[in-house]
């Protein structure tokens, strides 16, 4: 079974937001995505269990199965798209939408994943391996939407990972010698 894609928002959204939504969605297994019923699109996230500042911010929840409802994910769209700013981080906004959309649906299928189909994984685990599961999933989706840019620069891939490595070593040691102070 698909998931529903629901739209309950009120804010200017792309024209074709459905059909990227299901480009999104078809890149997760199915098998990961079991027991999921519907994507929810909504202004701000009304969970009560949630403070004010927490429903402004968060960009999406993730709702397990209680009873006989099923699983479902929320995704609040005025975190992405902030109203009140200036200009210039609207338009960022919007820029990077569909990326941050996309990390925000393939972190709350990870949760999903590793919170009901995964039961080796133990709670301390579950955050970095969902962390993980996003990363592998946005990498394979920014190689979908970008094939020009993806050929181009998959020659050069292993050396701009070799250098965030040892851009990563110098700043733990910078931290840890800072520390030491």
């Amino acid at each position: 079974m698909a998931i529903k894609i629901e739209n309950q928002t009120s804010a200017n959204l792309p024209r074709r937001i459905e059909v990227d939504l299901e480009k999104i969605l078809s890149l997760v297994p199915r098998e990961h995505s079991r027991g999921i019923e519907r994507l929810r699109l909504v202004d701000s996230i009304s969970d009560p269990r949630l403070t004010l500042q927490q429903r402004e911010t968060l960009p999406g929840l993730y709702h397990p199965r209680q009873g006989s409802q099923p699983a479902w994910i929320e995704v609040s769209l005025h975190a992405i798209l902030p109203q009140a700013q200036p200009y210039y981080k609207r338009m960022l906004a919007k820029l990077s939408f569909k990326s941050n959309l996309a990390a925000i649906i393939f972190s709350l299928i990870g949760q999903h994943y590793y919170l009901t189909l995964r039961h080796s994984v133990k709670r301390g685990q579950i955050e970095p391996a969902v962390k993980a599961y996003t990363e592998k999933h946005l990498r394979v989706w920014g190689e979908s939407q970008h094939s020009f840019r993806t050929r181009l620069f998959k020659p050069l891939q292993p050396t701009f990972e070799r250098w965030a490595r040892s851009l990563q070593h110098k700043a733990a040691k910078d931290r840890k010698k800072n520390v030491a102070r």
